[in-house]
């Protein structure tokens, strides 16, 4: 759906998700959205879009298959629960068997490309301007405005192959043109209890924070 009327980025966004989401309506894209500074935005919101179990099926589009309900997306959390604590092939027979999954597996893998439309706009320096994003503001009184929901890669503390990096969504206050400030709890902000014992979240390098991944990376970190 599409909304083309001016609406506000301050708390009137966020009522009218809330009504979507309790009556399992579509997802909406404002096409004029003010910010809280009152200016129009350049960017379009896309707001609502995992509001209900079908579209959220429909964005991890893992293997290639069509997916709508949440017995498939039930599937789904088996494998990635699987894959990470897989038990060895008891057999011939059993390694036959996961045949398919090595395929499915493989193509899980990320591809590494020289050109990418995440830098199609690249903004460096004193060009950098959090404000020209239409971030919300959502309850009254609360510490804002906030990015709800980024990726945030972080590095683990040491070489091994476990601490590559973590994906995690904490949100993001927005303090300044080109900063933002977050609460990080050390259980959660590292791949396992173990990792953040050793180097508290706080101290661990943060690579980037992804904005507007794709569903299914979103659903799937």
């Amino acid at each position: 759906m599409r909304v083309t009327e001016p609406v506000s980025s301050v708390l009137e966004m966020t009522e009218i998700q809330r009504r979507l989401l309790a009556v399992g309506g579509p997802a909406v894209l404002f096409e004029n959205v003010t910010r809280a500074d009152g200016e129009p935005s350049s960017m379009p919101c896309l707001v609502n879009l995992f509001g209900t179990v079908k579209r959220v099926a429909m964005g991890v589009t893992l293997d290639g298959r069509e997916r709508t309900t949440a017995a498939d997306l039930r599937e789904v959390g088996e494998l990635l629960a699987f894959l990470r604590a897989p038990e060895p092939p008891r057999g011939l027979k059993d390694a036959w068997d996961m045949l398919p999954l090595a395929k499915t597996v493989m193509s899980m893998r990320p591809a590494t490309v020289k050109k990418a439309p995440v830098q199609e706009v690249v903004w460096t320096g004193d060009q950098i301007d959090l404000s020209k994003l239409p971030i919300q503001t959502c309850w009254p009184g609360e510490p804002a405005p906030l990015i709800t929901w980024p990726l945030v890669v972080t590095k683990g503390p040491s070489d091994e192959r476990e601490d590559d990096y973590n994906l995690g969504i904490y949100r993001m206050q927005v303090i300044g043109k080109d900063r933002t400030i977050m609460r990080w709890l050390a259980t959660v902000a590292a791949p396992s209890t173990t990792v953040a014992g050793r180097r508290p979240a706080s101290r661990r390098p943060a690579a980037c924070a992804v904005i507007g991944a794709d569903p299914a990376r979103s659903w799937r970190r």
